[in-house]
């Protein structure tokens, strides 16, 4: 088995890039992008059992913060078949982690 890879019910190949598409789902409220995007999701780890998530928040008292990471837990757990752990890692969020930082009119 890969470091990215792994079966669920013996016939659904979940890879790490799965779980970042479902992510895509995951929305912040005050910026209607989605986590991904934003460049807030920075791991997903399918090899530890539960599966691991580092994620940051754009603010550290981002008043959604909360709401995020059980959206995250739930979606990344629906998507990998099995339990997740979100932890959200202290690094500092600028625009510049974005996909595409124009989308927010900064630049």
């Amino acid at each position: 088995m890969s470091e990215e890879t792994t079966q669920a019910n013996g016939d659904m190949e979940i890879t790490e890039e799965t779980v970042r598409e479902a992510l895509r789902g995951v929305v912040d409220p005050e910026l209607h992008l989605d986590i991904v995007t934003l460049g807030l999701l920075r791991s997903v780890d399918l090899e530890s059992d539960p599966v691991h998530v580092k994620m940051l928040l754009t603010t550290p008292f981002c008043p959604y913060g909360p709401w995020l990471v059980q959206q995250v837990k739930e979606t990344a757990e629906f998507a990998a078949k099995r339990e997740a752990k979100v932890e959200v890692v202290p690094e500092q969020w600028t625009p510049e982690m974005m996909e595409d930082p124009t989308l927010l009119g900064f630049f």
